[in-house]
């Protein structure tokens, strides 16, 4: 048909032709193929080879009539033609139609249109398979193999579809059937003889529900013949057989890509269309995000130098200058999360620098600064000191890691001490010459990094006592965090700032601008949904924010008067952040808060990019 797309090539040709060559017909087709089409006075006035037909109201409007019809006929007759990429649209929308099971709808949309949904041979296939009729679908192969990509396509076909036959046999309790297809059908096709293996071993199943279960087969009937097809399709050209649900395949993708774009998406996401309108724009407002003051914890009478959450975000543990450690409870009943104080630890005589919760959060370790030698393990749920270590009197126990195990942790400083100790402090193994800065355990179990004096962080293993270089920078590191998944590491670097680290690939991915890093240590961290988010203190008195993909921050918190030192997004509840500063305060950062259905805005600069 001309004016849908001829000549375009043989691809083409299966994905749009004429209602006439389709056999089909309609009042309005025939109309346009007669050429002539008016209407005068509401009366339909139609015209065939010439002879008006109808009920003229006088010669001068019959004049008009004919005339007019002439020139609509021949605007009908220059129908524009449909580009490639609208009959794409026409089919997306006749196979969405088609599953909501609106066929007499698509009828007339492909018969209007001109185009059609698929192949003859690809629909006369899926109602075999759908029908279970497999000797008929086996046959449809042939008709559709010249249409096919590549040449292998029709054995693979014909596998799947003689493998959902076996099985069928098999449930119905057809052995001797089954056991035919098997020997006589599958095998000669010399493909995949190790599943063909696997296969053979399902005659012995004693009963349907085990065939289903070890053959990880939802059963005879629509689902798993529907399944069938997906895999069927992905053989033929798209020409031929659409992929299975593409129009929620493509929205979907549409939809997970504005959601990847969004500067603040920091929720969970919904794989599911129905939790989103199609008829918008996804915008995450930065009100939605963590950088408002919610709470400024004042308990602490001196610095505060370290800020953790625990692992399952019930709690943060605040350590300071004043010797003590604060642990607070997250009111998880509240919407804003107010923070209480829960319990107070004390004694810790050079005051507290590092803190790091076991895995299960029954046991906080404490480390002071550089002069310190002592290392404090505390019972959360108790109060009590558990275990307080010290090997000598010239060690450095600044930085402490938890084994992924919870019954072990490794420990060190810049004097060259590298411990790793059960809980009641015994020293099990040790690590000569090692200056260590910080530290942390990969979730291996075998695996410690650890930053060094020689501004590099290396990968130490205590069980068979090989170490490697993973990352080398180079200005000194001052502290670093790695990931969930172990693959990225996070690094506050002397006079540079913040820089990510590929651990796996050993490349550096990005550097973070506007921060703020002299010789201070400062910690930063991962955060928020997916972790797709990156915050850090700085020597300038803020906290800056970006997304993980953008080294330009996505906000600037303020309210700290002097050097931020720690920030701690907790875990469990992607929009709550502690930071920890030299100003003797805790601020805890949320939404937007709301008076009076207005939003608030204060402490926080937007640096959209």
């Amino acid at each position: 048909m001309q004016a849908n797309g001829a000549g375009q090539g043989q691809n083409q040709e299966v994905s749009c032709l004429s209602a006439a060559q389709n056999g089909e017909s309609s009042s309005a087709l025939e109309a346009h193929s007669n050429g002539l089409m008016s209407s005068n006075n509401g009366n339909i006035v139609s015209s065939n080879n010439g002879a008006l037909t109808g009920v003229p109201l006088g010669p001068p409007a019959s004049t008009a009539a004919a005339a007019s019809g002439t020139e609509l006929g021949a605007t009908m007759k220059k129908k524009k033609r449909l580009s490639q990429s609208e009959e794409d649209v026409i089919r997306l929308i006749g196979q969405h139609l088609h599953g909501l099971g609106l066929n007499q709808t698509v009828d007339l949309l492909m018969q209007e249109s001109g185009c059609r949904l698929e192949h003859p041979a690809a629909t006369k296939f899926r109602n075999h398979v759908m029908e279970g009729e497999w000797d008929k679908a086996e046959n449809d192969l042939n008709e559709l193999k010249s249409l096919m990509h590549s040449p292998n396509a029709v054995v693979r076909m014909k596998f799947l579809l003689l493998q959902q036959k076996y099985l069928e046999y098999l449930e119905d309790g057809k052995v001797l059937e089954a056991l035919q297809v098997l020997r006589g059908e599958l095998t000669p096709l010399k493909y995949n003889t190790d599943r063909i293996h696997i296969l053979s071993g399902y005659l012995m199943c004693s009963h349907a529900e085990d065939l289903r279960v070890k053959a990880e087969w939802e059963g005879k009937g629509v689902a798993s013949r529907s399944k069938l097809l997906d895999k069927l399709q992905t053989y033929l050209p798209p020409s031929v057989m659409l992929p299975p649900r593409r129009l929620q395949t493509l929205l979907r993708q549409a939809v997970e890509l504005q959601r990847d774009r969004c500067l603040y998406h920091n929720t969970k996401l919904d794989g599911s269309l129905d939790s989103v309108s199609l008829l918008i724009d996804h915008v995450c407002s930065r009100k939605q995000f963590p950088c408002y003051t919610q709470q400024i914890l004042t308990e602490h009478c001196n610095e505060v130098w370290f800020c953790k959450f625990s692992n399952d975000g019930t709690k943060l543990a605040t350590g300071s200058k004043d010797t003590t450690v604060i642990i607070w409870q997250v009111d998880a009943l509240q919407e804003t999360h107010q923070l209480k104080l829960l319990k107070t630890l004390e004694g810790h005589a050079y005051g507290v620098s590092y803190l790091a919760w076991s895995p299960d959060d029954n046991y906080l370790i404490a480390c002071g600064p550089d002069d310190c030698s002592e290392l404090w393990l505390w019972n959360v749920q108790t109060g009590e000191l558990r275990t307080k270590m010290s090997q000598s009197h010239e060690d450095s126990l600044t930085s402490v890691a938890w084994n992924p195990d919870g019954k072990r942790f490794v420990t060190g400083g810049q004097r060259g001490q590298f411990y790793q100790c059960d809980l009641d402090g015994n020293l099990l193994d040790s690590w000569e010459g090692v200056r260590v800065q910080c530290l942390w355990c990969l979730t291996d179990g075998k695996t410690v990094l650890a930053s060094d004096t020689h501004q590099r962080i290396r990968g130490y293993n205590f069980e068979d006592l090989t170490d490697r270089n993973i990352i080398q920078e180079d200005h000194p590191i001052m502290s670093f965090t790695v990931s969930k998944n172990g693959r990225l590491a996070l690094l506050n670097v002397a006079t540079q700032g913040v820089h990510l680290w590929d651990l796996q690939d050993r490349v550096l991915v990005r550097k973070y601008q506007g921060v703020t890093q002299g010789f201070y240590t400062i910690h930063s961290c991962f955060g928020g949904h997916n972790e797709d988010f990156i915050a850090s203190g700085s020597e300038d008195h803020k906290v800056y924010i970006w997304h993980k993909r953008s080294e330009l921050p996505i906000a600037e918190l303020t309210g700290h008067t002097r050097t931020v030192n720690c920030v701690s997004w907790n875990p469990q509840v992607p929009g709550m952040m502690a930071s920890a500063s030299d100003d003797g305060t805790v601020r805890i950062w949320g939404p937007a808060p709301f008076v009076d259905g207005h939003d608030i805005e204060e402490d926080c600069s937007s640096m959209d990019s």
